[in-house]
């Protein structure tokens, strides 16, 4: 069985969010470590400090998103990693645990930050976007192109499709999200992603979906890691429903990262629950995660 750690930080009063930015492979140094943990504990602290002035948790949460995907060091909009055709598509969902409403775009392109799009989608009959669909609500709704590709994703992409002989990318860091508990209560989620770099034009992400992202009003978890395994988990909407059906955070995390790590999956999740109590799991080595209550901001990083 491969190895996993789960680890739970009691609740706290006022509000509560944690956030991440990928799992995966040691970080390779530790000058790496830095920027990373600087960058989230200076979004955690934004977010946090939002929500203590009264900011709702679904408001939070897009900012939050919006802060990470701006942010190079992550794959997630601006410095998101680059498919097979040397594209950048980009996928993100957000559900609202008060209202349990799910939204997300799937494969958008030229966008800044497909979060933006998923909120707009939180009010619409039609609730989840791909790609040309995606696009067109983009102008839609008025929003410049943007170009996300950076040089180093481009050199990445450029470095691994030599001869022809594609290969996946290997991001340091990855896919992002973003879990809040606000002032009354109510809780959010959201998720953002570049996909993992290489892959056959089309596939989809589990961070639009259910599978990645997912709350309700009882507990609300976002995924990072290896896509695939994350759907077949069913990950973030098994630990909501596990604390839904009566199970701790604690339990629900313990028990589902137990089982992911039985069939060798590789993936890592942050969540709150309605308590207020913050949960972070993995069978990676590393999950990049910070987050911010009363008693001040951690991170996962060591």
């Amino acid at each position: 069985m491969a190895m996993y750690q789960v680890a739970v930080i009691p609740a706290t009063d006022g509000p509560q969010v944690i956030i991440h930015g990928g799992a995966g492979a040691t970080l390779k140094s530790q000058q790496s470590v830095t920027p990373i943990r600087e960058s989230l504990h200076r979004i955690a602290r934004t977010v946090y400090d939002q929500l203590a002035q009264g900011q709702p948790a679904l408001a939070a949460v897009v900012q939050g998103c919006q802060m990470l995907e701006d942010d190079p060091l992550f794959n997630a909009g601006t410095g998101a990693v680059l498919q097979s055709d040397g594209q950048v598509r980009l996928s993100a969902a957000l559900m609202d645990g008060h209202t349990h409403t799910f939204s997300g775009v799937i494969n958008a392109q030229r966008v800044r930050y497909p979060i933006q799009l998923a909120h707009f989608l939180q009010t619409q009959s039609d609730r989840v976007i791909a790609d040309v669909g995606a696009s067109e609500l983009a102008r839609e709704l008025h929003l410049p192109p943007y170009n996300p590709v950076t040089p180093q994703r481009l050199q990445e992409w450029v470095n691994r499709t030599k001869d022809g002989a594609l290969m996946n990318l290997v991001a340091d860091t990855g896919t992002i999200g973003v879990v809040v508990r606000d002032g009354q209560g109510r809780l959010a989620v959201g998720t953002s992603t570049g996909g993992k770099g290489g892959e056959r034009i089309g596939r989809v992400s589990d961070s639009a979906m259910p599978a990645g992202t997912y709350a309700n009003d009882q507990a609300a978890v976002s995924c990072t890691g290896i896509g695939e395994d994350i759907i077949d988990e069913c990950l973030a909407a098994r630990i909501v429903i596990r604390v839904t059906d009566g199970l701790t955070l604690a339990e629900a995390f313990e028990r589902s990262f137990r089982e992911a790590a039985q069939r060798g999956r590789d993936l890592g999740a942050i969540g709150l629950d309605r308590h207020g109590n913050i949960a972070w799991g993995k069978t990676t080595e590393v999950i990049l995660a910070a987050y911010a209550h009363a008693a001040g901001i951690q991170d996962t990083l060591g």
